[in-house]
Order: C-alpha cells, then structure tokens, then sequence
C-alpha cells in the first residue's frame, strides 16, 4: 500500500524537492535516468564519481481499520493502486524501472509473491523482476534497503520499494490433521479410499489455525522485545512517551505544512 522510487544520480546531494523535481521532469525524455544536477551546499555521501542514490517520491494508500471498506480487496489490490499512484506522480515510463521489491509480514497464499502480482497489476512488463520479502515489522524498510543495494552494486539505475499489509482477510489454516487428510484426499485413486478418509476426520480436526502475532522460534510478542530492550538500553516510559509525542507533533507540522503529501485518492470497486 505503498510506494517508493529510488533513483541514481551522479553528483552530490540536493534539496530534495528540487531533486525529486529534477528527476520527475527527465523521466519522460530518457530511460537512462542519469540524471545531471548540481551540488546546493549541501555534504553527500557519495564519493567524487559515484553515483548517489535518492529518494525520488513515496506514495500510499489511506490507512483503514481492518474489516471495514478494505474488507473485499486482497493485498495486490491496495500495492497496485499505490504502483498506480506513483507512475501517475512521477510520470516515468514503467520500462524505465530496473526492478520491484514489496515488503509484508503476513502473506496471502495465493500471492506469496505480491510484489509480482502489484506489477503485472499496474502494467509492468513481466521482463521486470519483481521479488517479496519478509523480515517482521522492518520488511518494507528491508525493501527499501534491498533497493538501495542494487542500486549501489551498479545492477540496476531506478527501483522501486515499497510494502503492503493486509489485515482485513489474514490467512486462517486447517488443523495439520485436517490438511493431511485433505493432501490425502486429493491423492486417493478409488472411491474407497476417498470414503475412508473422509469416515477417519473428527470434529477436533475442524479447529483453525490463527496466524500467532509471536515470533514463532521464540513466542515473544513485540511488545516484550520491546520492554527488554527499553530496559537493556535504560529507556524510561517517560522518555518514551516524550519521543512519542515529539513524532506526532513533527508529523502534524509536517502535514500543515504540506510536506506530507503522500497519500493517493483509492476508490474501492
């Protein structure tokens, strides 16, 4: 449900509205995407000719309470109208676009890779790979990571990352009996051994599997990963709270300003 492009560029680093301009507005004459800009007194990270990678323009979906107008869609759905988005904001040419990496937490089985899915959805070409990971709450920020590195390995000049979660229809499981039994059925050859199967399912084998918000090797949520490092690190509930309520102030001055503007108009079919 969101979208990110990065994008090389082969000088020091730049307002960043005056470089996501720039290189918005070079998009729909070269697939290059080399892009010549020049240095604003600004330091960069990048060494004298090597490229710099830069953020080029993010876009979302609304967020949603889970089970509510969302409730129909599937995942693909909300990271192809975000891919959409983005294409329509930036105005690149989709053959311009190396490669896409979509992060989530909790696949949908039938599009365990949704990144792929989102792409041919929005119109890429099926020659542009497209790959999903997954790494807890950090997987679209591992996207992101995962785009800069192919970027600065000299694989690719334009990636796009971004991530999608889909709370509204998490994937619910058969018992493991029940699915061996199902398996089983979908093998059987006679009529026979379909009955059997079907006579050995009792009612204890009907109860579902819900998908654990505990890490599975560990069975710790993230709220106790997190009060062991607050306490590994010496953070207060005070200071937590203070730096809670310092990044929903800034974000409220950031979206009076204008400067959050990432949010993309989604009609629900």
């Amino acid at each position: 449900m969101a979208s990110m492009l990065l994008n090389t560029m082969r000088t020091g680093a730049v307002n960043p509205s005056w470089a996501m301009r720039s290189v918005a507005r070079s998009l729909s004459t070269t697939t290059q995407l080399q892009v010549q800009v020049q240095i604003k007194g600004k330091k960069t990270l990048a060494r004298p000719g090597v490229k710099n990678i830069v953020l080029v323009e993010g876009v979302r979906t609304p967020f949603l309470l889970s089970g509510t107008t969302y409730a129909d869609l599937m995942p693909h759905d909300l990271a192809r109208a975000a891919l959409q988005g983005l294409l329509n904001r930036t105005g690149i040419p989709k053959d311009a676009v190396d490669y896409l990496i979509y992060g989530t937490v909790i696949q949908e089985v039938k599009t365990s890779n949704v990144a792929r899915e989102a792409a041919l959805g929005a119109g890429f070409s099926d020659k542009i790979p497209a790959h999903t990971v997954t790494m807890a709450c950090i997987s679209s920020n591992q996207a992101m990571t995962s785009a800069v590195g192919l970027i600065a390995a000299g694989q690719c000049d334009a990636v796009v990352a971004g991530g999608v979660e889909f709370m509204s229809d998490v994937p619910i499981r058969h018992s493991r009996k029940m699915r061996k039994t199902m398996l089983s059925l979908n093998k059987a050859k006679t009529v026979g051994q379909r009955l059997s199967l079907l006579g050995s399912i009792r009612l204890a084998h009907l109860s579902p599997e819900l998908p654990a918000v505990a890490e599975f090797s560990t069975a710790e949520t993230m709220g106790h990963s997190a009060d062991r490092l607050a306490a590994a690190f010496g953070v207060s509930r005070l200071e937590q709270d203070e730096f809670a309520l310092r990044s929903h102030t800034l974000a409220k001055k950031a979206q009076d300003n204008g400067l959050l503007e990432d949010v993309i108009s989604f009609k629900v079919p």
